[in-house]
């Protein structure tokens, strides 16, 4: 027999990112037609503890698919991380008898989600929503098939001006911890070179790279940083390597926030629909404290737990050796 929940809410916390939007509609619409009272928290777990608790109809999220952001606005919370606002936030749903909540976020945002679940009894699903695709049970999260296509629009543009001026652009990207936008945009963008934070490559071997560019002719390099690479920024690197290689003028441009905008690409559109169709679905049956996740071509739950916890991606050894093979 199905859990009799009614009333369910949705909300966004941490980074926003491309496609939350499509997911946020996709829950809203589901659980309507299932009967279900709809409702919207702002800003993320601040609007569960200021009570910014908004009932939801399906034109409440009319003509939405196509915007980046997200309606329901976002911010960090550091008062949900203490028992009082929780507490104040568990009573602000109860208010309201809402019995389940769908959290759209990264790392920050589950472990937010699993807290609360586990100290009150909240049915809770969550929805992999970040651009650096850094979640264990998703093969790809909401946000990063845009990310990619904003950055390798950025590089294509760098790479005008670069072969123009001879010049060595240090390009940074996002991914503190995961290396999947860097390594990717390499590929797609043609790139000399790639730093990761999973994978170590020397300065010495780097400027050997673009000295042997250099030997043969090319007009310009273009080398992509991750923001957690060992070596530190996209800054402290160009500054190390134009010291023992002059050949090209050297430019650094930090790609930043620009990655997270946008209007959300088709894949991201499905991808959001899909996984807010599913994560409504699941409560309704009762699941709690699981992830809704995209593997292979199959929505599937993983605990909340091992989302955050099995952090076991692999960059894929074809694409790390294409970045030497085809960047000659």
């Amino acid at each position: 027999m199905e859990p009799n929940i009614r009333n369910i809410a949705v909300l966004t916390s941490g980074g926003d990112a491309p496609g939350m939007n499509a997911c946020i509609r996709a829950v809203i619409r589901t659980g309507i037609y299932h009967g279900r009272n709809m409702f919207g928290v702002m800003q993320g777990y601040q609007g569960l503890i200021d009570n910014n608790i908004q009932a939801m109809d399906s034109r409440s999220v009319s003509n939405i698919l196509h915007m980046g952001g997200t309606i329901l606005k976002t911010a960090r919370c550091l008062a949900f991380k203490e028992e009082a606002g929780m507490e104040i936030a568990y009573k602000n749903l109860k208010d309201k008898e809402i019995d389940a909540l769908i959290v759209i976020g990264g790392d920050g945002t589950f472990t937010g989600a699993k807290r609360f679940g586990e100290k009150y009894g909240i049915n809770v699903i969550g929805v992999p929503g970040t651009i650096d695709n850094d979640l264990y049970g998703s093969d790809f999260t909401l946000g990063y098939d845009t990310a990619v296509n904003t950055i390798i629009e950025a590089i294509d543009k760098i790479r005008d001006t670069a072969d123009s001026h001879d010049r060595l652009f240090f390009i940074e990207v996002m991914g503190r911890d995961s290396g999947c936008l860097a390594l990717r945009t390499a590929i797609a963008s043609g790139a000399e070179a790639v730093l990761l934070p999973e994978k170590e490559t020397s300065l010495k071997d780097l400027i050997t790279k673009l000295r042997s560019g250099a030997d043969t002719k090319k007009s310009s390099s273009i080398v992509i940083v991750s923001e957690g690479n060992k070596y530190g920024g996209a800054y402290d690197i160009a500054k190390s390597v134009k010291r023992k290689f002059t050949h090209y003028d050297t430019k650094v441009t930090i790609l930043g926030h620009l990655q997270r905008g946008g209007s959300p690409s088709g894949f991201d559109r499905i991808l959001g629909s899909r996984l807010g169709y599913a994560a409504v679905n699941e409560i309704i049956k009762g699941e709690t404290m699981q992830m809704v996740g995209l593997r292979g071509n199959d929505i599937r739950l993983t605990s909340l737990e091992e989302a955050l916890h099995a952090h076991n991606y692999k960059l894929e050894d074809d694409l790390l050796e294409m970045t030497h093979v085809l960047s000659i």
